[in-house]
């Protein structure tokens, strides 16, 4: 009797496993090789090219890669961790911004030729997530970014619109077990580059992705209330001066913003 209830019970957990689909890979191994292959990094790791022709070589292992993006329902999202969660959602972000490219590549200089007068491209129908077609828009305002999001100002360091102006598209993908050093380190290498942040006489002139998402900064994370007090606890990749610093803590310091580079990210010239 009792083998039978064995029997039994392994037949059930069987076919629930089997139901539920194979295990995700949160390594995401697919886009990590891509990555790897494709994005060359320039000035010690602050910006990044993608090799969008190799890519298109490659569009079919793109495509598989986002075949197991979408093929995850929301049962088994939410029952992954908050690190695993955020990394999936980032790399689905980036991996769907270089399909919409690789869909019109190589005759276009930026991404927004992708969009018309009353729609832009972020906003296009173009990701598979959860049984549902929904924008990148929708992706990062109400997934990452929203109410429900994730409370991460570090993620507009890790999210890529496949613009110069960009933080740099990373040579790996984002992974959970690794996600807190990953994010630190993109928002670092951003903070770091003079051509997108820097202290130009009592300015301070900073990407305008500080100007667009100051409600981000503001929200509290680890008890930062202001786009000034974020700054100045990453003053050391700044490099900036400790009297700076200390007035930007106390939202002192002028702040500007810097007009943003939207060609096209591309490694061919």
């Amino acid at each position: 009797m009792r083998g039978v209830l064995l029997a039994g019970l392994l037949l059930l957990w069987g076919g629930a496993a089997w139901a539920a689909g194979p295990e995700f890979d949160h390594d995401h191994t697919r886009w990590n090789q891509l990555l790897s292959r494709h994005v060359w990094m320039l000035e010690e790791g602050r910006q990044s090219q993608v090799d969008y022709a190799g890519l298109l070589e490659e569009h079919d292992s793109l495509r598989l890669y986002l075949e197991e993006l979408a093929a995850v329902d929301r049962p088994r999202f939410d029952g992954w961790s908050e690190q695993q969660r955020l990394a999936f959602l980032i790399n689905a972000y980036n991996a769907w911004t270089v399909e919409l490219i690789l869909g019109e590549y190589p005759d276009l200089d930026s991404i927004r030729d992708l969009g018309s007068l009353f729609r832009s491209p972020w906003s296009r129908r173009i990701v598979n997530l959860f049984g549902e077609s929904l924008s990148l828009d929708y992706v990062e305002h109400r997934l990452i970014r929203g109410a429900q999001g994730f409370g991460e100002p570090r993620i507009h360091f890790a999210v890529n619109c496949a613009s110069i102006g960009c933080p740099a598209l990373r040579p790996e993908a984002f992974v959970g077990e690794r996600l807190e050093e990953q994010l630190e380190n993109a928002t670092r290498l951003f903070l770091a580059d003079p051509s997108r942040n820097r202290l130009q006489g009592d300015t301070l002139w900073v990407s305008e992705l500080f100007d667009w998402y100051a409600e981000d900064f503001r929200q509290g994370w680890r008890g930062i209330r202001s786009v000034s007090q974020f700054l100045a606890r990453y003053r050391d990749a700044m490099q900036l001066p400790a009297g700076v610093s200390r007035d930007l803590a106390q939202d002192r310091v002028r702040i500007r913003y810097l007009d943003y580079d939207w060609r096209l990210n591309d490694l061919t010239p």
